[in-house]
């Protein structure tokens, strides 16, 4: 018997348990699914558990589970199913631009997000990323990623049926929506939690408890994330139980966040099940929080090991068949090559790109674009059914993740050059521009990152302090700059709301007990609703970036060379970064120049590219023909396109 023929032969009993009529048009087209992704799934789940002798009652149970996501899931959802089967590179498109924000930093809650409807459409949105939002600890809960009940919402924003809700308007105005599934950990105080640790021993099986002497052996291969907080991996269980004990806990991130322990399948189902009723809202895309940690070995550093892509190939197996229009996007700020691991269509379709992220801001400082172009060069190339997320600020720190052996071949200490990158946007390098904050430096290892938002780190905040005018045009060019060529990389463009009217750093963080700890909270201001007032005036700071930004955004959603792959070219000149996209209709140039001096790209390297001049400057309007080679303003951005 073939695995699909056995795996059929389980479907009647799953049918007759859930009272559904094998001939409904809902069961088949369950069948179907199962027949098109369920062998994978079983091989995905056997290659995790096969070794048990539970193993088919657990496949089982979890191909029951997905089966009823399927049939609690909305017409309207199927119907979106099955569009997107039809259209499934539709989160590649031109006109595909992002946002993300924290509800209650930006309109206090769900009902007065959906009041701002009509600012996403100004924006052009057609992705919308809502921070954690579902029940969490009061006071420190690492920015909602520390989970009480994924279904519930956190109070104070509303309830689960207003979310609901608000995802479906969002829908209707052509806006996905994206929320994080949390899955490498929950809080101490959700329910599998407390009960696991009240001494409950099924719910125990769900973390990693484990006498001082185990983890000991653990220990000495794992990285400290947050030393300042919670130095080393785990947590002693006196801290919730207030006695002498010699368990300890496996808490990766904060002592408030307990490590899900995958080896057990119970975790898997269990978690599949909050994945699918999350998927249930209607939402989109599920961006897949700490993937590089969910999977443990002792002797490892238990970060980026095979069986985590089996993991999320499996949740990906599981979506296919109970949801198969979500999609998953990665987060890994690990090494540029481990990131590259988890962009699979059977993993994560969608994946953030720290790397971009982290080598815009070191062009900033250095004004030299090798590391940028290298990367552009040898790294940014990805399975035609996956797209990148390019950013330039998030709700996170930046960590300087580009790879050592990239440095090396340009004579770059990466250590050397972090602590550089580290002194300059901490404001410690004499003469910089930067005012952004420390995060978690570790004086152990010399390892550190940076917080702060975007107009802060690109020099508004040091320029408006001393009212320098020069300094001020600086500042904006380079956050105009900085976003421009996150919009003209291919993918999916996304905007850390408040960055489009330039708010700066929000100190007042340092005044909440809760906060004070995590300078992360100087980048996550309250939106300045009366600052966002101003920015249709012309002249104001607001205005001048705002314009830029929606400028820009415009001439990319009427561009469809966009939606192609980028490919990196030498300009010749160490201070201007060059790439192109080639499109049936031509190719489109892209020339950004990192330095606040002019440069000038030389003629003949311009002319070996396959284009007819004059070209025209999409973003001035200009026709541009370099016989004597193209020069380019401080901080100039230029898509050429015949």
């Amino acid at each position: 018997m073939t695995t699909v023929s056995k795996i059929n032969a389980l479907l009647p009993a799953i049918a007759a348990e859930l009272t559904i009529k094998p001939a409904s048009n809902d069961w088949r087209a369950f069948v179907h699914q199962v027949d098109t992704h369920g062998a994978h799934l079983r091989a995905l789940f056997f290659a995790l558990y096969g070794q048990r002798v539970d193993f088919e009652k657990q496949y089982v149970e979890l191909l029951t589970l997905a089966a009823r996501s399927w049939l609690e899931r909305s017409p309207e959802l199927k119907a979106l199913d099955a569009e997107r089967d039809t259209n499934p590179r539709w989160f590649q498109s031109e006109r595909m631009v992002g946002g993300i924000a924290y509800v209650d930093l930006f309109a206090n809650n769900l009902d007065g997000l959906r009041k701002r409807l009509p600012y996403f459409k100004e924006l052009g949105l057609t992705y919308l990323h809502l921070m954690p939002l579902f029940k969490a600890p009061e006071g420190n809960s690492d920015g909602g990623y520390a989970v009480s009940s994924y279904r519930q919402v956190d109070p104070r924003l509303g309830d689960i049926d207003n979310l609901r809700e608000l995802i479906g308007e969002l829908r209707e105005a052509g806006i996905s929506v994206c929320l994080d599934f949390i899955f490498n950990h929950t809080s101490d105080e959700h329910e599998w939690a407390r009960r696991a640790l009240a001494g409950d021993r099924d719910h125990a099986d769900f973390y990693y408890f484990m006498p001082r002497t185990k983890a000991d052996l653990y220990d000495p291969y794992l990285r400290e994330i947050f030393p300042d907080q919670h130095p080393g991996a785990f947590t002693p269980m006196e801290h919730w139980t207030g006695r002498p004990s010699d368990l300890w806990v496996w808490t990766t991130f904060n002592s408030f966040q307990l490590d899900l322990r995958y080896d057990n399948p119970a975790v898997f189902i269990a978690m599949a099940g909050e994945m699918l009723s999350i998927a249930n809202l209607g939402v989109d895309v599920l961006r897949m929080d700490a993937v590089a940690f969910i999977w443990k070995q002792l002797g490892t550093a238990c970060e980026n090991l095979p069986e985590a892509h089996t993991l999320i190939q499996a949740f990906n197996a599981v979506a296919r068949i109970a949801a198969p229009s979500l999609l998953f996007k990665s987060e890994a700020i690990v090494h540029p090559d481990d990131v590259a691991k988890y962009i699979r269509p059977d993993e994560c379709q969608l994946s953030y790109n720290p790397l971009l992220m982290a080598l815009l801001w070191n062009s900033l400082a250095t004004r030299e674009v090798n590391l940028l172009s290298e990367a552009i060069r040898s790294r940014s190339q990805i399975h035609a059914d996956c797209a990148r997320v390019n950013y330039v600020r998030c709700h996170d720190d930046i960590g300087w993740t580009f790879s050592d052996e990239d440095a090396a071949r340009f004579g770059i200490n990466g250590f050397d050059h972090r602590r550089f990158l580290n002194s300059f946007y901490t404001g410690r390098f004499a003469g910089g521009f930067a005012k952004g904050l420390p995060f978690q430096e570790n004086a152990k290892t010399g390892d550190g990152r940076i917080s702060g938002m975007c107009a802060s780190l690109a020099g508004l905040e040091q320029a408006l302090e001393i009212n320098d005018a020069l300094l001020i045009e600086h500042a904006i060019r380079r956050i105009l700059l900085v976003h421009g060529i996150a919009m003209s990389y291919g993918g999916i463009p996304l905007l850390y709301l408040n960055d489009e009217i330039g708010q700066l750093n929000d100190y007042g963080y340092l005044n909440d007990p809760a906060r004070a700890g995590d300078s992360r909270w100087t980048h996550r201001p309250a939106r300045d609703w009366a600052a966002a007032e101003r920015r249709h005036e012309p002249g104001s700071v607001q205005g001048r970036i705002f314009s830029g930004l929606m400028h820009m955004l415009a001439m990319r959603k009427q561009e469809p060379a966009f939606a192609t792959r980028v490919e990196a070219l030498d300009s010749s000149n160490p201070h201007v970064l060059a790439f192109a996209h080639y499109h049936a209709s031509g190719p489109l140039l892209v020339l950004a120049n990192f330095s606040e001096q002019p440069q000038t790209v030389p003629a003949d390297t311009l002319h070996s590219q396959s284009m007819s001049w004059p070209a025209r400057d999409l973003i001035t309007g200009q026709h541009v023909s370099p016989s004597e080679g193209l020069a380019l303003s401080p901080y100039q951005l230029a898509w050429l396109r015949t």
